[in-house]
């Protein structure tokens, strides 16, 4: 093992070497120092020249400029880190990089979550229902995202995403014609999606078309648009629901130790919502006591789990953690979203909360769930044409995995012995199925990390790939370096995660020297 990670560790030190020696050179080469002395008129005009070519060591090689850029970098490796300066604001590049990456990994991990989850569910249930319609509708939608430009997107979601919205908002009136085709839209969704025999299909159609309907009437009817918080009851139907899904696709609804591992934790998280809004209330929260929480959650989902035994207990301590899990993150939500009423009518809102641009509203100060209700609402945007495109990839690699993996004899076998089919697609497609997503989520994860530089640029986003674009317009070499660096840096370990990945989902690969 330790002789795997050292040849990696220098084969790929040894590539991102050569790599940032060739883009420094080509870099120095393209960018000009000196185009806003070229059109002066100013008649000190050569001591600017001069005083220009001091400032960043244009009088030295080149190649003597990267060796000594390099040894900053090797300072990082003593805790004296030098990545040179942002010249013509005179900011180390150093304290421009933590801003940036903070930002950039705010606006991928959400977006990247979501996309993953989404792609995959939709992907296999279309690789179930091949040649349904459901599966020639996912497969229209999924090209029809990859083909977007992101750019057009973003343009699309501000205008509609955000300024339309935020009319709509401020006079939430609908009409009976949109209510009824998103009413009969959802019903055939969920039709395809779920399939079975005609009599099962007209049942799920009108189930699905009763909710849509219900609940589109009931945030209507309650003005919930101008308040939507969850509440208690929408923490119970939520955590009754999870728990119930989760049971069905981790272990089947018939295992009973199962089922009523994730019931007994969807009640204890029902009976400790109102004990938890006062701690909220009375204790000043921070990031590190919602994680502590989280853990603590987990914890509580395991133990459950393991103590109602049995012969397959640490299913149903997977189960109760998944589902505590879910229902943490209902009732962090709707601990934000009770901020809406007073985050939408403060001034520096003007009942317009859905933002177009920045990270952050300036100058808006408030607590702990004030300001992350603000950063949500940022966020939204962005992350929405983030997870439009990568699903459309996720969605097509899923499916076409499933699709190799259902036509193997070992599924076969599986359903030969009697299986469920959900225990043969769930503990033994699936499974196999991710092996090609290995190689690409990690990969697609540092992609984002090193910036997703359109959509940044666009919604204003000072993370590192507006970074990237701004330090290339302002000619400025360094900061496009450190840009390089960490994305190079993050690649190495992007493939060296999906190697281990490879050898966690498939017990015959083994990591070996």
């Amino acid at each position: 093992m330790l002789t795997f990670l050292l040849r990696r560790f220098l084969s790929s030190a040894l590539v991102l070497l050569v790599v940032s020696f060739v883009i420094y050179l080509l870099l120095d080469a393209a960018m000009d120092y000196f185009y806003d002395l070229r059109s002066s008129t100013s008649p000190n005009i050569a001591a600017l020249y001069e005083s220009r070519t001091r400032l960043l060591n244009l009088d030295t090689p080149v190649l003597v400029r990267y060796f000594l850029w390099l040894g900053g970098v090797g300072g990082c490796l003593i805790g004296s880190c030098d990545l040179g300066t942002a010249w013509q604001s005179g900011q180390e590049v150093t304290s421009m990089l933590p801003g940036a990456i903070g930002n950039t990994v705010k606006l991928v991990t959400a977006a990247t979550l979501v996309s993953i989850v989404l792609g995959i569910a939709v992907g296999m249930v279309s690789a179930i229902r091949q040649y349904t319609g459901f599966d020639y509708f996912i497969t229209f939608v999924s090209f029809l995202l990859y083909s977007l430009p992101v750019f057009w997107v973003a343009v699309l979601l501000k205008q509609y995403g955000a300024i339309e919205f935020n009319n709509f908002l401020n006079d939430p009136v609908v009409g009976w014609t949109p209510i009824i085709l998103l009413t009969v839209f959802a019903g055939l969704f969920w039709m395809a999606a779920i399939g079975g025999s005609a009599k099962r299909r007209a049942l799920t159609f009108v189930l699905a078309a009763a909710v849509t309907f219900a609940t589109i009437y009931f945030v209507l009817a309650t003005g919930r648009l101008h308040n939507p918080s969850i509440g208690i009851v929408g923490v119970a139907l939520t955590g009754l629901a999870t728990a119930v899904v989760v049971v069905y696709l981790s272990t089947g609804l018939k295992n009973r130790r199962s089922l009523f591992t994730g019931l007994t934790v969807a009640v204890l998280g029902i009976a400790l919502y109102i004990p938890l809004q006062w701690l909220f209330y009375l204790v000043p929260m921070n990031w590190l006591l919602i994680i502590g929480l989280v853990i603590v959650s987990i914890l509580l989902g395991i133990g459950v789990g393991l103590a109602f035994g049995g012969p397959d207990k640490w299913a149903s301590a997977r189960t109760g953690a998944i589902t505590a899990v879910i229902i943490s993150a209902v009732v962090f939500f709707d601990r934000i979203f009770q901020e809406w009423g007073r985050y939408s009518s403060h001034p520096a809102i003007n009942n317009r909360p859905i933002a177009t641009i920045g990270a952050t509203t300036p100058n808006i100060e408030g607590d702990f769930w004030f300001r992350n209700l603000d950063s949500f609402t940022h966020l939204l945007l962005p992350s929405i044409a983030l997870i439009l495109i990568s699903f459309a990839t996720y969605t097509r690699y899923t499916r076409g995995s499933m699709l190799e993996v259902m036509n193997q004899d070992y599924i076969r076998t599986a359903r030969a012995k009697g299986l469920g089919e959900r225990t043969v697609i769930m503990r033994h497609a699936l499974r196999n199925a991710l092996l090609p997503l290995a190689s690409i989520i990690p990969v697609d994860i540092i992609t984002l990390i090193g910036g997703a530089v359109i959509t940044e640029t666009i919604f204003g986003w000072n993370g590192m790939g507006k970074m990237f674009i701004d330090s290339m317009n302002r000619n400025e070499l360094e900061p496009v370096m450190a840009y390089i660096l960490i994305t190079g840096i993050l690649a190495m370990v992007a493939n060296l995660v999906a190697d281990f990945l490879y050898a966690v989902l498939d017990p015959r690969i083994r990591v070996h020297a």
